[in-house]
Parts: structure tokens; C-alpha cells; sequence
């Protein structure tokens, strides 16, 4: 048994060394073939480091910014933060009024107009005579009793002197004086009458409108009659919403601009309506304006109500803020490494007026605002104001 495993074991060494003779013969007789087999293992090891090289630089760029050195810089814009003050505005729409516009009226039933002594335009001043109405029959009723209290003055002197002699009556004494006091009261209200035919102006002003002619009958309707303007004392009217009730009181800031002139004022709210509109479901509110020429009543005014001011205040455009999963962040340009990196700031805001909102949280004076370009910049990434 010993002997014929020793024989198998001596044919099977004999058998690979030959198949190892054969294979040593056959790559001597083609030695392309071996150098083709190990140029494949050489090119196999390379792309195996060129991938363990390509995942590194992934790595290291996501962890050290010193990397981003290799990355070509983004351009953008950017404004150093600072502090300034922040005013927001209620926006409305007014008019221009006048303190004083009053319609002329009769201090009577009115009457013909007789003559008319202003005309459209005039500048008048306060009582000065603007029309004559007919007042013939109260004038001849006054002659009628001019006449009797003349007549009953002679009457009472007659009596008195007789009284002095000592004839006549107590009686009759005291009836002729009452007759006098009597014809005295009796002119004295047709006096009082024919005042009335003479229509004054109660205020001093321009006739802003002269709606009547001589013949026609004076009222002192607003479609006949006489409308003075005294633009001496002038004042802005607005309605405001009454969801700004608790915003606004009086005192509070207020500028008005006058768009057809192109002027502005700065005033305060001098009186507020005490009721809420039906219809507009708003409050009336009124400020002083100066004197001023060029300013007309029923002119349209921009008014503006301020309600909210911060006087150091962080402010930026608001269109760099920019919204993801986690809320609302805007995007700063860090200097880090002589190099400039965007990082993203998450960011608490106030009030907005116009293109500025307030930044409560999340900035602080000295941060360096990436203003233009941001909407394509992410975090991390390496970014310059220098066009290449």
C-alpha cells in the first residue's frame, strides 16, 4: 500500500511539473501576452486609486474650506449691515380742505335779488355787503309807520301839555305814550325787515362760486347762492380703516404729500372722528396744514401715518431673504482664510415698508450681506466682488 501511494504521489509531481514546464514554455514562446496581463493589473490598481483619490477631495472639500481653493469663485454683491432708523407708514389717500368754506345765506326767507356786488374770484372780507334783495314792501310799510309814530308823538304831546295844565286825564296821558312806544317798536321791526334785504358776508375769504343772478330768488341753497373760501387755515382729511384704531391717535407723525405740486409737508393728527363709518368701516382723521398759495381745497393728498419707528434698527432689501425647510435665512459673505465663503444666517423679521424689513434675530452690525447673486449661491461656497 505504502508502495503505491508513494508511486501516485511521485506521477502527480511529475505531472505539474510538467504542465508548469509547458505553461514557463508557452509564455517564453509569446511574452506579449505576459506584459499585456500585467499592464490590465496596473491599469485595474490606477482606477482604483484615481477613485480613492476622486472620494477624498469630496470629503475633504465638504469638511475643509481651505479646499474650496481648487473652486472657481462665484461673483455677487454685497453691503456691509448697519444700524439706521426704521419708520413704517400707514399709507392712505386724503384731500385738501379748508377750515372756513361757508355758503352765504339769508338771514331772512330769502328774497329777489336786486343787485349783486361780488363776482366770482373777489377777495371779501368779513361783512362786506355781497347782494341787495327786494325789500319794496317792507320799506313802504316802514314809511307807514314813520308816519304814525308822528302822528302819535303829536298826539302825546298834545295830551302832555294839557296833563301840565291840569285838564284831561292820567288815562289818556298814558295811552298816547303807549302809542308812541308802540309806532317806536313797530319801526324798529320793519328796520329790522329791511336789514334783511342786505346779505353780508359772515366770513373773509374768495368768492370760490357765485351761483345767482339779479331776478332770480336768493336762498342760499349750495346751487344758488354764494360760496367763500378762506384758504388761510387749511387741513388734510383721510379715512382710515378701523383695523388701525389702536395705532392712531392725536399727535401722531404724519407726512403729506401733495402729488400735483410736488410738495410735502410734515404734520401731526389733530383730530380722530369718534365713530366708525357705516359704509366705510373706517375713522376720519384730520391734520393742520400751513398756508399755502399753491395748495387748493379738494386737491388729492398722499398721506402717510407713521405707527411703528425703531431707531437702531438692522434693515436689509427684502428681496435677499430667502426661504427653506427650516424658515428664513439670508446669505453672508464670511471671511475665512483670506477667502470669502457664503454662509447662510437664519433670520427673525420685523416690520415691513417698502423694499427694507426690519431683522430682529439673526443679524448683527458688521455682517457683510450678500445683495446680488445670492439666488444661485449655496452654503459654503467660495464667492468674490472682483469680475474675472
Amino acid at each position: 500500500m505504502r508502495k503505491i501511494l508513494i508511486s501516485t504521489l511521485i506521477l502527480g509531481a511529475g505531472w505539474i511539473a510538467g504542465c508548469n514546464s509547458a505553461d514557463s514554455a508557452s509564455k517564453a514562446k509569446n511574452p506579449a501576452a505576459s506584459k499585456q496581463e500585467e499592464l490590465k493589473k496596473k491599469k485595474d490598481e490606477v482606477s482604483r486609486l484615481n477613485a480613492e483619490i476622486t472620494k477624498l477631495e469630496k470629503d475633504i472639500s465638504a469638511t475643509d474650506t481651505s479646499a474650496a481653493k481648487e473652486e472657481k469663485a462665484k461673483l455677487v454683491a454685497i453691503t456691509p449691515i448697519s444700524k439706521e432708523s426704521f419708520t413704517h407708514y400707514i399709507d392712505l389717500q386724503g384731500r385738501v380742505d379748508a377750515e372756513n368754506i361757508s355758503y352765504v345765506t339769508p338771514r331772512g326767507q330769502g328774497g329777489q335779488v336786486r343787485a349783486i356786488y361780488v363776482k366770482k374770484g373777489d377777495r371779501v372780507k368779513q361783512g362786506q355787503l355781497l347782494l341787495k334783495l327786494e325789500a319794496s314792501l317792507v320799506d313802504q310799510q316802514l314809511q307807514t309807520a314813520k308816519t304814525q309814530l308822528s302822528y302819535a308823538q303829536d298826539l302825546y304831546q298834545r295830551q302832555k301839555n294839557l296833563w301840565d295844565q291840569k285838564i284831561g286825564t292820567e288815562v289818556q296821558l298814558i295811552t298816547a305814550k303807549n302809542n308812541v312806544d308802540q309806532a317806536q317798536r313797530n319801526i324798529a321791526t320793519l328796520q329790522e325787515q329791511l336789514s334783511y334785504s342786505n346779505v353780508y358776508a359772515q366770513v373773509g375769504g374768495v368768492a370760490d362760486e357765485v351761483n345767482i343772478k339779479v331776478g332770480e330768488t336768493f336762498t342760499g341753497a349750495p346751487t344758488n347762492g354764494i360760496k367763500i373760501v378762506n384758504t388761510s387755515v387749511l387741513k388734510v382729511v383721510t379715512d382710515v380703516p378701523e383695523n388701525y384704531i389702536s395705532k392712531v391717535s392725536k399727535g401722531t407723525p404724519v407726512v403729506v404729500t401733495i402729488p400735483d405740486i410736488s410738495k410735502t409737508y410734515n404734520t401731526t393728527i389733530r383730530l380722530i372722528s369718534q365713530s366708525i363709518g357705516l359704509t366705510s368701516r373706517g375713522f376720519t382723521a384730520e391734520c393742520r396744514l400751513p398756508a399755502d398759495a399753491s395748495l387748493k381745497p379738494n386737491q388729492v393728498a398722499l398721506v402717510k401715518i407713521q405707527d411703528y419707528t425703531a431707531p437702531n434698527a438692522i434693515t436689509i432689501p427684502v428681496n435677499t431673504i430667502q426661504t427653506d425647510e427650516k424658515g428664513k435665512f439670508v446669505l453672508v459673505a464670511s471671511k475665512e482664510n483670506d477667502k470669502m465663503i457664503a454662509r447662510k444666517k437664519p433670520v427673525s423679521l420685523g416690520e415691513l415698508y417698502g423694499d427694507k424689513i426690519e431683522v430682529k434675530e439673526g443679524l448683527q452690525e458688521g455682517d457683510v450681506l450678500i445683495t446680488e447673486g445670492f439666488q444661485s449661491v449655496y452654503e459654503g461656497q467660495l464667492v468674490t466682488t472682483e469680475a474675472k
